[in-house]
């Protein structure tokens, strides 16, 4: 078609004037590539992020019952298990023994849990891999805790946990219930929390009310809180790095504004060249859109790859103690890309189309300007 060979004159035309204007060119792309790199490895880190925390919480209980005495988590008493168990809806209801050991020699806080499904005997342990690299400790050694009546409990690791599991594991040591209760004299009869599995989702928040009803001291947690609460965690760190990357952002916007309010006088007396040897004004304006969309789309691209690289082949090391958090005890996991549409969609239209938008006004002024004017100017 005559309009697609047209336009592929205009292509091969604008793409030997970026060549000809080479250097300057070349640094406005590495300015636009490390804006968008920023900001996408930002959006880029949050969304996998989140989506990690989904999926660790798909196995998480449906609903988690608190005791609060004076307005603080307390222990809360087994016999509170059975009557929540009588509320119409609830299939199970287990009572959890967990709590935090503060080592003084690695100022590092561990999270003690007790579980019986994996059948761990009294004397035993099990760690998680962010315990041992911590500890310089390996299987089958011995770790000192020291009980809340001042008396040492020395537990020997049976096994290391996985290193995939260091998302939620990383600080976590498992160990039975009469260990627990040792180390941090844990009254019989009493749990830390209670955690309920619900037939129907749908009736959680009834069965929450319910429980309030019965038990006035309890809180009841559900699993999409907890969802929320962490979605709303990161999303507020990820807004707030994007807040001190604004010096980034001004930085490009004035140069956009600077491409916008005029051409240079080189750019200038090639329109008016153009102009005089019959291209139009909608001619112009194509090889000026033409330029806008080549640098913008390169730029785009290729922060597009780098915050990807940087994200999800790399620790992110740029944003990742912003976003994941610190701790002494660092989880070390591979994160698993979770890109939305919705995200790149807005990063190109905030970031493609108004450069582009902006290199064509200038143009269109000098377009219309008569061409002997443009070229003694």
């Amino acid at each position: 078609m005559r309009w697609i060979e047209k336009q592929k004159n205009i292509l091969d035309f604008t793409l030997s004037a970026l060549w000809r204007r080479k250097g300057k060119n070349l640094v406005l792309i590495t300015v636009y590539t490390f804006v968008i790199f920023l900001v996408a490895s930002v959006v880029f880190l949050t969304s996998s992020i989140k989506g990690e925390a989904s999926r660790v919480l798909i196995a998480a209980p449906d609903m988690m019952v608190q005791r609060l005495v004076a307005g603080r988590h307390d222990y809360v008493p087994l016999r509170y298990a059975d009557v929540i168990r009588e509320i119409r809806g609830v299939q199970s209801v287990e009572g959890r023994l967990w709590g935090y050991y503060f080592d003084q020699t690695n100022n590092a806080n561990y999270t003690l849990m007790v579980n019986d499904e994996l059948g761990i005997q009294p004397g035993t342990i099990l760690a998680g891999s962010g315990v041992a690299r911590n500890l310089l400790v390996r299987e089958a050694g011995s770790l000192p805790f020291r009980a809340y009546d001042g008396s040492y409990v020395f537990l020997k690791i049976e096994r290391i946990l996985s290193e995939d599991l260091d998302l939620v594991a990383a600080d976590l040591i498992l160990l039975s219930r009469p260990d627990f209760r040792r180390i941090f004299l844990t009254p019989e009869g009493q749990a830390t929390d209670l955690v309920l599995r619900v037939k129907n989702a749908g009736e959680m928040p009834t069965i929450a009310r319910k429980i309030v009803a019965l038990l006035p001291d309890t809180r009841p947690i559900l699993r999409e809180e907890i969802l929320r609460t962490y979605d709303a965690v990161f999303e507020w760190r990820g807004g707030l790095s994007i807040l001190v990357l604004s010096g980034a952002f001004l930085a490009f916007l004035i140069l956009a504004w600077d491409k916008a309010t005029g051409l240079s006088a080189e750019e200038k007396r090639e329109i008016g060249v153009l102009k005089g040897l019959g291209w139009e004004t909608s001619d112009i304006l194509q090889l000026k859109f033409w330029e806008g969309v080549a640098i913008s789309l390169t730029a785009f691209l290729a922060g597009l790859l780098l915050a990807y690289a940087h994200v999800f082949f790399t620790p992110a090391v740029l944003f990742e103690p912003a976003i994941k958090g610190w701790s002494v005890l660092y989880p070390r996991f591979q994160l698993t890309p979770h890109l939305s549409a919705y995200h790149v969609v807005t990063l190109f239209f905030l970031t493609v189309i108004p450069y582009t938008v902006s290199t064509i006004i200038p143009s269109w002024r000098a377009a219309t300007v008569d061409p002997d004017i443009v070229m003694r100017a």
